[in-house]
């Protein structure tokens, strides 16, 4: 089980959050963050995946 800070429920909001990511045009590395996006106003799709996830 999870408690109120560590599961979120359908109609909650995601907190924010930055993350590593790899941008393939630039074949580099960089950081995002949440509040970029949706600064941005980008359409986002959050995935996670709870075990072992191997670079595809």
């Amino acid at each position: 089980m999870c408690d109120t800070k560590s599961c979120l429920m359908v109609g909650q909001s995601v907190p924010d959050f930055k993350i590593e990511t790899f941008d393939p045009s630039k074949v580099d590395f960089g950081e995002i963050s949440l509040e970029t996006i949706k600064a941005n106003k980008k359409w986002t799709i959050l995935f996670f995946y709870p075990a072992d996830f191997t670079f595809v």
